[in-house]
């Protein structure tokens, strides 16, 4: 998988987002080159796996590991007032009602595959109002 300038740079990208591109190109290159099982790559707990099929964004980008589905996007968003383990949050009005909230909140976006279970982190950002 070579490494392409538009791949590291973000036109757009948010003050405080942090995109996780290259720590996930570095895990399916260890897949790749033999150097991790599919079990290890393809851990995602079974919540994920199910809130990416119940309610998940769906993308175009086909699975790195199993190349039989497309990755899904599932947001959580953690802060103030939320449950320890987060709120997966499933639409835009919802995202919105949060972000009009008193405090800080972090979106973490996490691309699953239904399939076979790949799962990392894609990026986290801030919430702001």
């Amino acid at each position: 998988m070579p490494i392409r300038p538009d791949a590291v740079s973000r036109e757009g990208s948010r003050p405080g987002e942090i995109d996780y591109r290259l720590a996930r190109l570095a895990l399916v290159t260890e897949y790749r080159a033999g150097h991790l099982s599919v079990n290890d790559v393809c851990d995602a707990h079974p919540e994920l796996i199910r809130a990416a099929q119940q309610v998940g964004e769906p993308t175009t980008d086909l699975c790195p590991i199993c190349e039989d589905a497309n990755l899904v996007i599932v947001r959580y968003v953690f802060g103030p007032r939320l449950p320890a383990h987060g709120r997966c949050v499933t639409t835009a009005a919802e995202m919105e009602r949060l972000r009009q909230r008193k405090g800080e909140f972090t979106v973490y976006a996490v691309e699953a595959c239904p399939s076979c279970a790949f799962n990392h982190l894609r990026r986290s950002y801030p919430l702001k109002r």
